[in-house]
């Protein structure tokens, strides 16, 4: 794998005209990396950066405004440096890439390659931060006992989570990972739905799985929840544990009460991390005031062992069209306040 302080050495960027870059990429699995399959990458970031892209041997010509020639550079700059960190680029990346450029121009300096801060290592992939607050998240994570994200869908919120359970569960510092959430209706009603307790929260916890799944493939995560080092634990279940050298996700908080969410930061044991997800804007609780995510913000916020990460639109590290949704909705429900 190349080293990044050897990037310049593997990228030369020329200047045709005011419209028009060169860049060449000398190393060949870094090239095809950045082009992508059948050339998916680069289509990708015309789109996004209002460009026109040319491939021809190991040469990608931009043409287009200033603005967007500034952002392709950075753009292609920073996807070569995720190569050279990860030997991997992702559709996500492209995404970001292009995004991270246009959202935060002003922190932005086009001589240099731009830092990817943490890397999370995982059998699958490789997990970087794609946003400030991600980076802020992703250190609480790995450095505080409790840690509560609040904002919309789409920040990273559960995926950067159980990445670095993930993490930790195979490095050994940690002997089990505990997923709970809160089942939609309120007083989390399961004995309807058939099978045992697992098939009944499965559904609910299909964006935890997800995540699993992506970061160490299915046959693993089967075996550990076989063996218990994966555990599901309704959140209504978890009344009267301790929990010892374990990490345990709470996800969907907006759906607890503030007594449900007192009972699961108060199971924190030995050598444990537990960390608390929610979007206060996605409330499903048929009284919304019954939701105790927000009154949990404010009864612990001068408790300094629990770290607070609050997200929003800007942090959205999906496609960018859910960025300016999430952005749209909540403009709504600001000028209803």
């Amino acid at each position: 794998m190349l080293e990044a302080k050897n990037l310049e050495k593997q990228i030369l960027i020329k200047k045709i005209d005011s419209k028009t870059l060169n860049i060449k990429i000398f190393d060949n699995k870094m090239l095809m990396a950045v082009v992508g399959e059948f050339n998916n990458n680069l289509n990708e970031l015309e789109k996004l950066t209002n460009t026109q892209l040319f491939f021809r041997g190991n040469s990608i010509t931009a043409k287009g405004d200033k603005e967007s020639i500034l952002n392709i550079l950075e753009s292609i700059k920073y996807l070569a440096n995720k190569f050279i960190v990860t030997n991997s680029i992702e559709k996500d990346d492209i995404i970001y890439s292009a995004k991270n450029y246009m959202s935060s121009i002003e922190e932005k300096n086009k001589n240099n390659i731009r830092p990817l801060g943490q890397i999370i290592k995982t059998p699958k992939r490789s997990v970087v931060p794609r946003s400030k607050k991600q980076s802020e998240y992703l250190d609480s994570l790995l450095n505080e006992k409790i840690t509560i994200s609040l904002g919309p869908a789409g920040t990273g919120k559960s995926y950067l989570a159980v990445s670095v359970a993930v993490k930790m569960l195979m490095e050994k510092k940690i002997e089990r990972v505990i997923l709970s959430r809160p089942a939609v209706e309120a007083g989390e009603r399961l004995g309807f739905l058939p099978g045992d307790m697992k098939d009944k929260v499965d559904p609910y916890l299909r964006p935890l799985y997800d995540a699993l799944y992506d970061l160490f493939g299915f046959d693993k995560i089967q075996k550990k929840i076989e063996s218990g080092e994966i555990e599901i634990a309704p959140l209504a279940f978890m009344r009267g544990r301790t929990l010892k050298n374990s990490f345990a996700i709470l996800d969907e908080a907006q759906n607890a009460s503030t007594t449900q969410i007192k009972m699961f930061l108060t199971r924190i044991g030995e050598n444990s991390k537990l960390v608390v997800n929610g979007d206060p804007s996605q409330i499903d609780l048929i009284n919304k005031n019954d939701s105790g995510l927000l009154k949990t913000k404010q009864i612990l916020k001068d408790v300094k062992e629990v770290r607070f990460v609050e997200f929003d639109h800007n942090d959205v590290a999906r496609h960018p069209l859910v960025a300016k949704i999430v952005k749209a909705y909540q403009k709504k429900i600001d000028d209803k306040s």
